[in-house]
């Protein structure tokens, strides 16, 4: 019987292996397709597909497509047909994607952990009511709120600055930040802050040295997600800042290296494989934290 049982189950694990393999590399094929893609020259990309790469009609691989997307929007710096590259210099959208993406993830992440706080551990008049809002909140679809907050920044001559998208991804991450934190931080063991309370610590020194050491992983989970999803925007960044100014983002650059038709989408791959480089290190760094602060709080003991 117990031999049975160990067959069963080892057959389970091994089915389980096969299905999730399958889904693995079905996932990872377009992403190895729009790999070789950046590397084949433009004639390639608009006769063959990405499996014939290693063909012999085919003019081999080449770095081309990434020197012309570096070299994008500086003066004089043409394509291979002869026409200037379009779109603003790749090193300042790039730097500007940095300018918006490290204060959008680290300022929500500060009010949403004062406010879990707030939620799990101090009881006031209409706590339930304020976080039921908050929950609700993450149903609202953003795009409601796009056109009158930039009337708003406009009005209080903000628009078309940092400030206005730093300020409108904040309000946009906070729900999902709150919800992520709160489960967290109301998972902790209340003998904790007990004890630091009857030694006389305020709430202020208990959330400083007791709950942010604490919350570390989830912390870590939504940073990971507040920071794929800003530096990935382009809605958002469409809306507050443009394409044309000298503050787009590297999303808006990708979108001018397209091209009027849409034909230098060669170029897109290979500026979507130099963008991913920062989004890549930032998850790798936080990895370890990643599973246990998505799972704080799904179990109670």
């Amino acid at each position: 019987m117990a031999n049975s049982l160990t067959g069963k189950k080892f057959l389970q694990k091994t089915f389980a292996n096969i299905v999730l393999g399958i889904i693995c590399f079905m996932w990872t094929v377009p992403t190895f397709g729009l790999f070789v893609t950046s590397f084949r020259h433009k004639d390639d990309v608009a006769k063959t597909g990405w499996w014939t790469a290693l063909d012999k009609e085919n003019k081999g691989f080449t770095f081309i497509n990434y020197r012309q997307v570096l070299a994008a929007g500086r003066e004089g710096v043409v394509n291979e047909a002869g026409r200037k590259i379009r779109g603003k210099n790749f090193f300042t959208a790039f730097t500007n994607s940095i300018t918006v993406t490290i204060p959008a993830t680290v300022i929500p992440i500060l009010i949403a952990t004062f406010a879990s706080y707030g939620f799990a551990w101090i009881r006031f008049p209409g706590r339930r009511f304020f976080f039921s809002i908050v929950v609700a909140l993450l149903v609202v679809p953003l795009q409601i709120a796009l056109i009158p907050l930039l009337v708003f920044y406009n009005k209080i001559e903000i628009g078309g600055t940092f400030l206005a998208i730093w300020l409108a991804h904040t309000g946009f991450g906070l729900p999902l930040a709150i919800y992520l934190i709160f489960n967290y931080i109301n998972q902790l063991p209340r003998s904790i802050l007990e004890s630091a309370f009857i030694d006389g610590a305020s709430h202020f020194t208990c959330f400083i040295r007791l709950i942010l050491p604490l919350s570390v992983p989830v912390l870590a989970s939504f940073a990971i997600f507040q920071f794929l999803w800003v530096w990935n925007d382009l809605f958002v960044a469409l809306v507050f800042l443009g394409t044309d100014s000298e503050m787009a983002v590297l999303t808006s650059q990708l979108l001018n290296l397209i091209g009027e038709r849409g034909s230098n989408w060669h170029l897109l791959c290979s500026g979507a494989f130099i963008s991913m480089v920062i989004p890549l290190v930032v998850f790798f760094s936080l990895q370890k934290y990643f599973v246990r602060g998505l799972l704080a709080g799904s179990v109670k003991e």
